[in-house]
C-alpha cells in the first residue's frame, strides 16, 4: 500500500494543477461504479460488493432496442403507456429493486434504436416522437408509484437519465459527417441534439425534478471525415450540441486517460488538442457554460493489459486521486468507476476493475473503499 503523506502531497498537487473556476466543491458528488455485466449478468455477486463498498449511485444502460431492449420486437400500441404488452421491462425491474435493497441510487442511460424504430441500432430513430415516447413511458414506470399488480409495493423511482453513450464516436451514433457538395459537415452533433431533446423533454414531461445528462462523450475524436473511423472530439460535439439547443441539465463525459504514463491531472500531450481528460476537464467547461458535470466513465486499467496497463498500486493512486480531484471541482455532480470486476476478454475488454477474475480483490477496492462517499 502506498504511504498516506505521499498520496495527501499528491492531491494537492493535482488539485492546484486543475485551476478549477472559483465556486465551492462539490461536496455532496455522487460516487459510484458502471458495471453493466456484473449489474445486470451477475448480481447477486455484485450487489453485495457494491453494498460493501458503499456505492451511492449505479449506472446501467437501459436498452430502447437490441438484445435486451425493452421494446425490441414490436412498435406498442401505447408508446407512453408502460404497460403496453410491446414492452419488456423485467430486467430494469429486477435491477432498480435490488439497488433500493442495497441503498443504492440508479442512473438509466437510454440507447439503441429499435429494428421498426429506425434502420440501425447506433443511428436515430426515423420519428424523434417516438424516442420521446419510450422516454415518457420509462419515467412513468420508474416514477416512485408505478404498480406491477394492485397492492404491491411500487417500483423504485429512478431520478437520474442519460441520453444514449459516446455519440461522437461512430460505433454509438452514425453518420458522424454528411457531405454536402464538396463538403463534409459534422453531422452528429446534429442528430444527436434532436435525441437528447426528445429524451429530456419525454424524462422531464413525467417528472420536473428528475436530471438529465447528454453528451456522455468519449475523450478523443480525429474530426476527419475522410478517416477510416471518422469521429468528433468533445470539444467540437459540445460546441455542435449548444449550436443545436440540446436541453439538458448536466453534461456526461468520459475523460480516460491515453497512456499508461497519464495521471489523473495529465493534459494531452498535442498542443491545440480538443481532447478531454480528467486533467483539462475546464476546457469542456468553458463550452457547456453553466452546466453541471457529470463524470460517467473513468478508470484505469492494470496489468496484463498491454497498451494501457498500469500496476496494482499506481491503479490504486489514481482511485484516490481522481475521486479527490473530482470532489473539488465546483460542477462535478456524479463521478463513476468503470468496472467492478476485470473483463474476461483480455485483450478485448476491460481491466479496470477492482476484482480480478478470480474474484481477488485489488488494492484499488481499498482505495475506492476510502473514498468520501
Amino acid at each position: 500500500m502506498f504511504k498516506r503523506l505521499v498520496l495527501a502531497a499528491a492531491m494537492v498537487s493535482a488539485v492546484a494543477g486543475l485551476a478549477v473556476p472559483s465556486a465551492s466543491a462539490s461536496r455532496n458528488m455522487l460516487v459510484g461504479i458502471y458495471d453493466e455485466p456484473s449489474t445486470i449478468g451477475r448480481p447477486d455477486w455484485a450487489f453485495p460488493k457494491y453494498k460493501a463498498l458503499r456505492v451511492k449511485v449505479l449506472r446501467t444502460n437501459l436498452y430502447w432496442g437490441d438484445v435486451l431492449g425493452v421494446a425490441k420486437t414490436r412498435r406498442p400500441l401505447k408508446p407512453t403507456d408502460p404497460a403496453d404488452p410491446a414492452y419488456d421491462w423485467s430486467v430494469y425491474d429486477r435491477t432498480v429493486r435490488q439497488a433500493k435493497a442495497n441503498g443504492i441510487q440508479m442512473v438509466f442511460s437510454i440507447l439503441w434504436t429499435p429494428r421498426w424504430a429506425g434502420p440501425r441500432r447506433n443511428g436515430a430513430p426515423t420519428r424523434m416522437a417516438d424516442l420521446r415516447n419510450f422516454a415518457i413511458a420509462a419515467a412513468r414506470r420508474y416514477n416512485g408509484n408505478w404498480r406491477q399488480v394492485p397492492d404491491a409495493e411500487p417500483l423504485p423511482v429512478v431520478r437520474y437519465w442519460m441520453a444514449w453513450n459516446e455519440p461522437n464516436n461512430p460505433v454509438f451514433l452514425s453518420p458522424q459527417f454528411k457531405k454536402a457538395g464538396t463538403r463534409y459537415l459534422p453531422w452528429s452533433p446534429r442528430i444527436y441534439s434532436q435525441m437528447c431533446n426528445a429524451i429530456y423533454s419525454g424524462v422531464k414531461t413525467v417528472r420536473a425534478a428528475n436530471k438529465v445528462a447528454c453528451g456522455v462523450t468519449a475523450p478523443r475524436g480525429n474530426n476527419s471525415a475522410r478517416s477510416s473511423r471518422p469521429s468528433l472530439s468533445p470539444i467540437y460535439f459540445a460546441k455542435g450540441m449548444r449550436t443545436w439547443r440540446a436541453r439538458y441539465d448536466a453534461y456526461a463525459h468520459h475523460p480516460y486517460y491515453g497512456h499508461r504514463s497519464e495521471t489523473p491531472t495529465s493534459r494531452p500531450k498535442v498542443k491545440g488538442s480538443t481532447a478531454v481528460l480528467l486533467g483539462n476537464i475546464n476546457d469542456l467547461v468553458r463550452v457547456i457554460g453553466n452546466k453541471r458535470l457529470w463524470i460517467t466513465e473513468y478508470g484505469y486499467q492494470t496489468r496484463p493489459e498491454r497498451l494501457y496497463g498500469v500496476s496494482f498500486q499506481q491503479q490504486a493512486r489514481y482511485v484516490a486521486q481522481s475521486f479527490a480531484l473530482g470532489r473539488r471541482h465546483p460542477r462535478i455532480d456524479m463521478m463513476l468507476w468503470f468496472l467492478l470486476r476485470d473483463d474476461p476478454r483480455i485483450a478485448a475488454g476491460w481491466q479496470s476493475g477492482f476484482f480480478k477474475l478470480n474474484n481477488s480483490r485489488k488494492p484499488s477496492y481499498t482505495a475506492f473503499l476510502r473514498v468520501k462517499k
